[in-house]
């Protein structure tokens, strides 16, 4: 016994041994690496503030006629760069009333107004949230030596938010010429002036009328088994044929579906599932069924210095669609009132406004609406909308008087009933729920509600589900249950009495 104890012993150490090596040996490594690597340009020069793509508005340059040196391609794109981020780190330093990352981007000169700026505004409580959403640019001098750039900035589309004491004073959007001196110091092109040359109200361009929206039968469409993830790694083009082919026998002439803004890579929309998005508009097509597009789905952020990020997500979509033949709208983005009280109705609505001048700049051909989740609603934005759309779950006794009153609000505009339906789920957590007969009669009334008022629908939605996201209505059972059973198709793949009554010829 004593034999084996004194082995275990010596195990024991000998592996404690090789241990404290191996740790040893480990922290010298790791020393000799960090002695050895080479401060980056961000540590070195305090750019923290910088990050990939946090601004990215649209900017056009003028054919290059300067005078001096013959700019290349490189310069220009690295001019480009740093001066677009000396609007973001100053836009920054706005509305924080900090002046980190200033000193990257701006040369001792021209940041000293920005320093006082910001300690005024920092003594008297003031911030201003501000982005620019468009550069025109000329280059007026290049240096034979390479070190100093000349250049007028025209139309600068710029778009603040002044706040006293944490409280919106003033909104304003307005157009402005800079003249602009730039210094090549340290690897970056730094401001060394810039003044503002002129500057006046913004003003929407005009835009020519676009083709109304007369007869719109229509559905919100899933597939049954990737709800809420449409457009996956279970994308499958021979479900959607079936599910396309089955909605047009239907009787009814198009389907609405939703881009989700993450999912599709932000700013740098994703190329794979841009090709899917066209693949559904394909089959869609080959169905004779129009496809009304929601944009920025699953986004709720707002933030002003965001705003060029979502504007080139928008622009590549649109880009890439506005020709497409099954093309039927562009919803700018879903229910946007429940983010009222999280996010606050003036930004959520100035948001919206944007979006649209930007959506229909890139395509003018057609229409525009936003989803809102209810009637009150709708009067929202109601002349920069091409249609007025509005989602109905309260009582169908009073959906007559809502939509009168809705026409009487709005007279000059298309109404369309976007989303509407009633969940057929009645069991243990919603035992006084409607049941499928239930919702028969819901759609039969609805449909002559419908009918009676010429109104244009899109009901919600053509199968029950089996997999509710938590983000769609969280994790209480009660609603992901009722959420479940909203379709005209159950779980197994079969009708609904509800199905009758789907559309109304």
């Amino acid at each position: 016994m004593m034999h084996i104890n004194k082995n275990i012993l010596r195990s024991i150490l000998v592996l404690s041994y090789i241990a404290i090596i191996a740790f040893v040996l480990f922290g010298l490594s790791s020393l000799y690496t960090y002695l050895n690597t080479g401060a980056d340009r961000s540590t070195m020069l305090h750019t923290e503030i910088k990050k990939i793509d946090q601004y990215l508005p649209r900017l056009k340059w003028d054919v290059l006629n300067n005078e001096g040196r013959l700019m290349d391609e490189q310069t220009l794109n690295a001019i480009e760069n740093d001066y677009l981020d000396a609007w973001y780190v100053k836009q920054i330093a706005y509305k924080t009333n900090t002046t980190e990352g200033i000193d990257d981007y701006f040369t001792e000169n021209a940041r000293k107004n920005i320093t006082d700026f910001v300690e005024a505004n920092s003594k008297n409580n003031i911030s201003v949230e501000g982005t620019t959403l468009e550069h025109h640019l000329t280059l007026d001098f290049f240096s034979e030596d390479g070190q100093l750039v000349v250049m007028t900035d025209t139309n600068v589309v710029e778009y603040k938010r002044v706040y006293d004491n944490k409280t919106l004073i003033l909104e304003t959007t307005e157009t402005s010429t800079y003249k602009i001196i730039l210094l090549l110091e340290d690897g970056f092109w730094r401001i060394r002036h810039m003044v503002k040359e002129q500057s006046g109200d913004y003003k929407n361009p005009v835009v020519l009328e676009k083709n109304v929206i007369t007869n719109i039968k229509g559905i919100n469409y899933y597939p049954q088994a990737t709800p809420w993830d449409m457009f996956g790694n279970e994308f499958d083009t021979e479900i959607l044929s079936k599910d396309f082919k089955l909605i047009k026998e239907s009787g009814l002439n198009s389907i609405r579906i939703f881009v989700p803004y993450d999912d599709f890579g932000k700013a740098n929309v994703n190329p794979e599932k841009l090709q899917k998005l066209k693949q559904v508009l394909d089959i869609a097509k080959k169905n004779q069924l129009k496809v009304m597009v929601t944009l920025f789905d699953f986004y709720g952020d707002y933030s002003v210095l965001n705003w060029t990020l979502n504007q080139r997500h928008a622009e590549i979509i649109v880009s890439s669609l506005k020709n497409h033949k099954a093309l039927l709208a562009w919803d700018i983005k879903n229910e946007p009132n429940l983010d009222f009280d999280s996010r606050g109705e003036n930004l959520v609505t100035a948001w919206l406004d944007n979006m649209i001048t930007l959506v229909t700049s890139v395509d003018a051909n057609h229409p525009v609406t936003i989803g809102w989740s209810n009637a009150q609603s709708a009067t929202i934005l109601k002349d920069k909308v091409d249609f007025v759309s509005f989602h109905y779950y309260e009582k169908l006794d009073d959906l007559d008087t809502v939509i009168k009153t809705l026409k009487k609000d709005i007279p000059s505009k298309p109404l369309v009933m976007q989303e509407f339906g009633m969940s057929s789920y009645k069991g243990i957590w919603k035992p006084f729920g409607s049941s499928e007969e239930d919702q028969a009669n819901y759609h039969k009334k609805a449909q002559d509600i419908i009918a009676h008022n010429n109104l244009q629908f899109m009901s919600w939605t053509l199968y029950d589900f089996t997999k509710i996201p938590k983000e769609v209505v969280g994790r209480l059972p009660w609603r992901k249950r009722a959420q479940e059973h909203f379709g005209f198709i159950n779980q197994k793949g079969e009708t609904k009495p509800a199905y009758k009554y789907i559309s109304k010829e």
